[in-house]
């Protein structure tokens, strides 16, 4: 008999585990919404006792960022102690990494944090591919019978209620499966009084839960990410996303630079229309740059249904972006993870406020199927912003998997957004990409002649956008697409793609990239949007950020030295220039524990940061 309270986390596993008679299959929420200690005390006990069977069914699991280089430690421990010093680790997550996983303990995934885990052998055999709206049948399919999850709290005694929070998103649709006859399954809560409460669909009563974990020694602070620094290359592909934003239009918009970027300029383009167009011209200067204008501000704004509620959404909404309405919301979305100052906006907010940003289903915000006529009449001029690893010249979209078929991070929602984009009238997919990638010293281009591994088939083809401007392929034929995409790919790599298209008869021999379009350059990037950095409208952290004003210095002095380090020449010019500058950058150099270098490799990385300091300042 289970109690319906508990304050010791043993307790409560032990009481499931007899009654579950020792077979568990455990459903975690993807990213934040984990019940951590829930979680760890059901590992403990199968790890210690292996007649316990314990199948774990979850999604991006979250970890404290690791550190690659001396330099890193001393940069990141601090922020790591700061961020993330009382948050739990998962103990699955460890035992999965280092490929020690119990033999009566699995550990699927169906969404990885994105390159975390390649070359985790557990991990990766484990990997279980689904659409994120499958992910419901998954956990059904496989029996889960008990689900765990970290909620908020809201009242006492019998007016006590619970929020799902960050995570409606796969919960809702199962805990409709129970309802239906079609599950059985135990929900358990943990709570935690940092997580903002949510109503709506999010908010549930007391019954709904066969226990829950509530106790002062369980408490933790939320993984709550920092911001990382936008580069001008995504303000370019920003700005050109920006374009394609009808007034009045849906939005969906994924986590990453591009993302914030187009946030930024969006709001850039409200609120300072004059600098927008400014930047837009000076992108597309001596260029035809198709696909997109939308430059106006906004005066019917913008609604959200997006699969996450990104944090960027909230500075959209102050700045009148993001005002037109659905079902009394301005955003529908299914789950959250962000910075901490993005939780407190969150559970500072008045509750009518609050209510504006509303959690769903993911059947709901990532698919059509259900209450159609609704989702038609909202989600109009729809423009679902998603990210991808590269793009092959005849638009097929490479998100999740490298080659050697190790996964980066998984479908989740892209396939069912991009389907939304043919299926809605007047919808379109943007699939934003850097236009190259640098791995030691080897520059590679993101969009290739060929792939081995597809996520967006070519019969999907619509927008691709990298920093170089906007290939609309709707429609196109395969020698169009050709071409579009030639003239948004990087002006080094121009060449040897278009003698890959002409040796299979899928261009013209005679075709020739326009001259406007063979500038495709970092140069010309730092060009263009340099000035308008330098009059702060392109800020390094537009959204804010948990780093200090030292931190924020520091990142893109790191980042130099870091890309430096890919050639011997450019280190060299980093160190000499450290060593020769009369500028001694104390307050960062204090920061990194080298102001005072206690031998040779220190005094070497004090003047190699001092030199990156001196570039990125200057």
């Amino acid at each position: 008999m289970l109690d319906r309270r508990y304050t010791d986390v043993g307790k409560l596993a032990d009481a499931i585990i007899r009654e579950l008679r020792g077979d568990i299959v455990l459903g975690l929420p993807l990213g934040l919404g984990k019940a951590n200690h829930i979680a760890n005390a059901f590992y403990d006990r199968a790890a210690a006792d292996r007649t316990i069977r314990l199948q774990i069914f979850t999604a991006l699991t979250l970890e404290k960022p690791p550190y690659r280089s001396e330099l890193e430690r001393r940069f990141l421990e601090p922020v790591i102690e700061r961020l993330f010093g009382g948050y739990p680790e998962l103990a699955y997550a460890r035992a999965s990494r280092n490929g020690t996983l119990p033999s009566n303990i699995e550990v699927h995934e169906f969404f990885l944090l994105a390159g975390r885990w390649l070359g985790a052998r557990q991990a990766q055999q484990n990997y279980v591919s689904v659409n994120y709206t499958h992910a419901s049948r998954l956990l059904i399919d496989r029996g889960v019978n008990v689900v765990a999850q970290l909620v908020a709290k809201r009242g006492r005694g019998d007016a006590e209620r619970f929020s799902l929070s960050c995570n409606t998103d796969v919960t809702l649709d199962v805990l409709k499966a129970r309802a239906n006859g079609n599950a059985r399954f135990l929900l358990l809560g943990q709570v935690n009084a940092e997580l903002p409460y949510m109503t709506g669909s999010a908010d549930l009563p007391d019954s709904e839960f066969a226990a829950v974990l509530d106790s002062e020694q369980y408490q933790f602070p939320l993984f709550a990410p920092p911001k990382e620094p936008l580069s001008l290359p995504e303000y370019a592909s920003g700005i050109h996303i920006a374009r394609v934003l009808p007034d009045g239009g849906t939005l969906q918009i994924g986590i990453g630079g591009e993302g914030d970027a187009a946030i930024h300029a969006l709001i850039l383009r409200h609120k300072e229309n004059d600098a927008f167009q400014e930047a837009v011209a000076r992108l597309g200067a001596g260029r035809e740059l198709s696909g997109g204008n939308c430059i106006a501000p906004f005066e019917k704004g913008l609604y959200a249904a997006t699969e996450m509620l990104v944090d960027g959404l909230l500075p959209l909404r102050r700045a009148g972006v993001l005002v037109r309405e659905v079902e009394g919301a301005v955003a529908h979305a299914a789950f959250f993870v962000g910075p901490k100052d993005f939780y407190r906006a969150l559970r500072e907010m008045p509750d009518a406020e609050r209510e504006k940003f509303q959690m769903r289903a993911v059947s709901f915000t990532n698919q059509l199927y259900g209450d159609e006529a609704v989702k038609l009449a909202a989600r109009v001029n729809a423009r679902f912003i998603n990210s991808t690893m590269m793009a092959t010249l005849l638009g097929e979209g490479v998100s999740d998997t490298l080659e050697s078929g190790q996964v980066v991070s998984g479908v989740g929602g892209q396939h069912n957004f991009v389907e939304q984009a043919f299926a809605l009238p007047g919808a379109r997919s943007i699939l934003a990409l850097k236009a190259t990638r640098q791995s030691g010293r080897t520059l590679s281009s993101n969009i290739r002649w060929s792939a081995g591994r597809i996520t967006i088939p070519r019969h999907l083809r619509d927008i691709f956008i990298t920093e170089y401007g906007i290939a609309d392929l709707r429609g196109k034929s395969d020698s169009e697409c050709i071409a579009a995409m030639l003239a948004i790919a990087d002006s080094r790599f121009q060449g040897e793609l278009l003698h890959q298209a002409k040796a299979t008869g899928k261009i013209d021999r005679e075709y020739e990239i326009p001259t406007d379009f063979l500038e495709n350059t970092p140069d010309r990037i730092e060009r263009s949007l340099l000035p308008l950095r330098q009059r702060g409208l392109l800020p390094l952290f537009p959204l804010g950020t948990d780093l200090t004003s030292v931190e924020q210095q520091l990142v893109p002095a790191l980042a130099a030295l870091r890309e430096a380090s890919a050639s011997l020449g450019a280190l060299l010019g980093l160190l000499v220039d450290g060593i020769r500058s009369g500028n001694i950058h104390d307050d960062a150099l204090e920061r990194l524990a080298l102001l005072q270098p206690r031998n040779l490799r220190e005094q070497i990385c004090r003047w190699s940061v001092n030199g990156a300091l001196g570039r990125v300042r200057s």
